[in-house]
């Protein structure tokens, strides 16, 4: 939200979204709200669909005289330039990578391994269900749900159960709503409520890959996921694009040498995202416990809910209050 006000377009997004009030986990067995925790700022979260952010961004560039061509998928890329899927030679002074995980422009910039599986499977599903404004998370061993609303009447559901391998090609396949039923058949029948309005979802692999020491060369930069993808148990993978791109844009906009730029970008931005990524990964233990640990867990979100709930969301103050427009 703090990059989108510094373009202007935080009043648009609010409106598109829904402004967030708190967060609350939940027991998902018993259905028992373990504490309320709430947004230490009006205003500063904002649960919006990725479709309608998308259009707001897009109508901004078009409002701002700038091009955008979609349709055309990148092949492979060399310096100062990327190769369409029909042999088309795109040539640009500085090429930007925000092609996700499987980045074909991270390909061409490093030597290394591939994605791996992470031993999470998900799945996303848009429902029709009141919601407060509020995030919920679901938890249960070895599995938790978050649901939020986006407006208009829609709730998001994210799904995550632990999986030894994913041998499915790809890393996305369409499923069947009652395959993601049977996964959490044992939940309280206020999440149960909320499944049963699925009607169709897709499942994912989850995958990681390490946040690597050089994100650039002299014409080519990556950002976003292609540069440090994270698991999505920290609601941080486009927050963290954006403010990638706004440091890029500043460091690139105050002149010089462009291979120079782009060194103090990564050199401004890759603390922050490992440490966030590194966040998330705790969180995907945290959400899954069982037996004696998830016991404690519980007993000790209800005392911080009772006692000091704002201490909760203050452990995060080093990633929800930075300002990277106020940077630099």
């Amino acid at each position: 939200m703090a990059v989108l006000r510094g373009l202007g377009l935080d009043a648009l997004v609010a409106r598109r979204g829904v402004p967030a009030e708190a967060v609350e986990p939940h027991d998902a067995l018993t259905g028992r709200r373990l504490a309320r925790f709430p947004v230490p700022s009006p205003g500063r979260w904002v649960f919006i669909r990725r479709t309608a952010l998308l259009d707001v961004l897009a109508r901004a560039m078009d409002e701002a005289g700038l091009p955008l061509r979609t349709g055309t998928p990148v092949d492979s890329s060399v310096p100062g330039a990327v190769v369409t899927a029909g042999g088309e030679r795109l040539a640009a002074p500085l090429v930007v990578g925000a092609d996700g995980i499987r980045s074909v422009l991270r390909a061409g910039l490093l030597t290394e391994a591939g994605p791996t599986f992470a031993g999470q499977v998900a799945w996303r599903a848009l429902v029709r269900a009141p919601h407060d404004p509020v995030a919920r998370i679901w938890m249960a061993p070895g599995r938790h749900v978050v649901t939020y609303p986006l407006g208009e009447g829609w709730t998001n559901l994210v799904a995550v159960r632990e999986e030894r391998g994913w041998a499915e090609e790809g890393w996305h396949l369409r499923d069947s709503p009652d395959a993601l039923r049977a996964a959490f058949a044992d939940v309280a029948p206020p999440l149960a409520a909320i499944l049963a309005r699925v009607e169709e979802t897709g499942r994912w692999g989850l995958f990681r890959r390490p946040v690597p020491l050089r994100w650039h060369d002299a014409t080519r930069v990556l950002v976003g996921d292609a540069a440090h993808p994270t698991l999505p148990f920290l609601a941080q993978g486009a927050n963290l694009a954006l403010e990638d791109a706004w440091v890029l844009a500043r460091e690139v906009g105050r002149g010089g040498r462009l291979d120079e730029a782009l060194a103090r970008y990564q050199a401004q931005r890759r603390p922050r995202v490992v440490r966030a990524v590194a966040a998330a990964d705790a969180n995907a233990r945290n959400y899954h416990l069982r037996g004696l640990s998830r016991r404690a867990a519980a007993l000790a979100l209800t005392a911080v809910g009772l006692v000091a709930p704002a201490a909760f969301l203050r452990r995060y103050a080093w990633l929800h209050g930075h300002d990277v427009t106020a940077a630099g």
